[in-house]
């Protein structure tokens, strides 16, 4: 960590454009360009703001979103796939580090997943949020603690979570104790007023104050008519209103620029890497400050998988299993060979 290094970071509060894909894209290419013009090396986007957030799914009963959900499958982003390798693009071209949330569709199931840029245009993490909170469940699977690593980059230890992830501490921590310096996270905006906002303030202070870390967030914005389209219930048009908090937060839990709770804009702030030393001095969670002798963090970090391959010691030769070996599974004789497909508890 240099002292004096300076990295300017944006947070990007925008509304997408709802059912179309691609509108939501060129949104997002727009900003990053807008971003990088004005000296920006890193830009923060929304909660799943490509194609956009499924706010039909917190004002609806789940036996009328089917149709919208179909729709979101449709409009959904694949990795790699064309929304990737344009945003990618965007991200070399404009020599920024880009932080986008999307709604994922792998095969059959969706997933609210973060992508992190690299200002080459390299995917530098993928990971899936944890555990979708209350509606989100109807709508996007679960993720893994794979994804829950720190990126090491040329601006610094870039990290990221969504949302009510901020609420499981243990998370926060599998981060803080890679070192985080850059904390990337965002959230819907647009839900519950002013109540959901300033629990977002106090989730983004308490984790920079804690983490001794940068925090640049950025939450969503619906436009009056947007929430309309969504809803004709003026009561559930009240539910997805307000609630909006990008920020930008130094490793002390201060505002390095006024949030942005209302309307569309830009957030920029200059990031004084120095200041993380400074915060740290005093008090480092994972260091000085931590007693892992008493207090420790355990995390399964493999990518969760629906099939496991097992050698089962066929004999050679074998086709039905009737001869099997009644050595041990692991066995590494040539004499054995064959596999089958298993589901292994202890995996």
């Amino acid at each position: 960590m240099s002292i004096g290094r300076i990295v300017k970071a944006a947070a990007v509060q925008r509304a997408p454009v709802l059912d179309d894909a691609w509108g939501t894209v060129e949104i997002v290419l727009d900003s990053i360009k807008t971003a990088a013009s004005q000296g920006a090396r890193l830009v923060v986007f929304p909660e799943t703001f490509a194609p956009y957030y499924p706010y039909f799914s917190f004002v609806q009963p789940p036996v009328a979103i089917g149709a919208r959900h179909m729709k979101l499958y449709d409009h959904a982003v694949t990795v790699p796939g064309p929304v990737t390798e344009a945003v990618a693009q965007a991200a070399k071209s404009a020599g920024a580090f880009v932080l986008l949330g999307v709604t994922e569709r792998d095969h059959g199931s969706l997933y609210n997943t973060q992508l992190l840029f690299g200002d080459d245009g390299v995917l530098l993490l993928k990971r899936r949020k944890i555990t979708p909170s209350f509606h989100e469940r109807m709508v996007w699977g679960c993720g893994d603690a794979s994804g829950l690593t720190v990126a090491d980059t040329s601006i610094g230890r870039i990290s990221a979570l969504a949302c009510w992830e901020h609420f499981n501490p243990l998370a926060r921590y599998a981060l803080m104790a890679q070192f985080e310096e850059i904390h990337c996270s965002h959230f819907p905006g647009s839900m519950v007023g002013a109540v959901f906002a300033d629990q977002i303030e106090a989730a983004m202070r308490h984790h920079a104050a804690e983490s001794g870390c940068f925090v640049v967030n950025a939450t969503g914005w619906l436009t009056a008519e947007q929430i309309k389209a969504i809803t004709s219930d003026p009561v559930m048009q009240k539910a997805i209103s307000g609630g909006c908090h990008s920020c930008i937060i130094s490793p002390e839990g201060l505002n390095l620029v006024q949030p942005l709770r209302e309307g569309e804009g830009i957030l920029l702030a200059d990031l004084d890497m120095s200041l993380i030393v400074k915060r740290k001095r005093m008090m480092d969670s994972v260091g000085h400050y931590a007693r892992p002798e008493l207090l420790s963090l355990a995390i399964n970090s493999h990518a969760s998988t629906p099939m496991h391959v097992a050698n089962f010691g066929f004999k050679e030769g074998s086709n039905d299993g009737s001869s099997l070996a009644a050595q041990p599974a692991d066995r590494t004789e040539s004499s054995y060979s064959g596999t089958a497909i298993a589901r292994s508890a202890a995996e």
